[in-house]
């Protein structure tokens, strides 16, 4: 089970920042591919202490996907979309593999099925728990560009100046366990359950 705990972690955070190099190539920003990012390697997307954060809480992060607003037709609104993109890829991902699991029963029969559903249900797991993560609106999360992309540009600003100097600071304390679990966990589990239960 170790073994696809840490295979499903490198393919949701693969994908993911896979997803943020793609999107950001599509709307005219050649950052990503000089930089090697739009690829499907492991390697180049993996971050050490994102990843061991992945395994330690099942949160965690890969290799920021670096991009140039200056390079973006609709910079705040491109942001949002690139940011948007890792989330996205991690929930269809997900549900793929959740109609694989329910087809598999009459392709493969119900014996291979269920260990088929065994060793998917991990990539399921840890692709909707980085998506839901992601989406929370602080930096330096996707979702803290995700909100300052489409909230007014007033609030939008004011936002960002919040985000961008507690951020970190906040999203440490979210992390930090407290009485036994970090805050995090109570925040998004809901969330991560009701759309684990749609898909298994």
């Amino acid at each position: 089970m170790f073994v696809f705990w840490l295979l499903a972690l490198i393919v949701a955070i693969t994908i993911h920042e896979f997803a943020h190099a793609l999107v950001a190539d599509r709307l005219g920003d050649p950052t990503p591919r000089s930089q090697g990012r739009l690829t499907l390697n492991p390697l180049a997307h993996l971050d050490p202490i994102g990843s061991l954060m992945m395994l330690l809480t099942r949160f965690g992060w890969g290799k920021p996907v670096q991009f140039d607003p200056f390079n973006l037709a609709n910079p705040r609104r491109d942001a949002a979309l690139i940011s948007l993109a890792g989330p996205v890829s991690n929930l269809l991902l997900a549900t793929l593999l959740s109609l694989v699991i329910r087809l598999a029963p009459y392709a493969l029969g119900t014996h291979s099925a269920l260990g088929l559903e065994v060793a998917l249900t991990p990539f399921i797991f840890l692709n909707v728990s980085l998506a839901i993560f992601n989406l929370i609106p602080i930096h330096p999360l996707d979702g803290g560009k995700i909100a300052v992309g489409f909230l007014p540009k007033d609030l939008a600003q004011e936002w960002d100046q919040v985000m961008s100097r507690y951020g970190t600071l906040i999203l440490i304390l979210l992390i930090f366990p407290l009485f036994g679990a970090s805050p995090i966990t109570h925040l998004l589990l809901p969330a991560i359950q009701a759309i684990l239960k749609l898909l298994l």
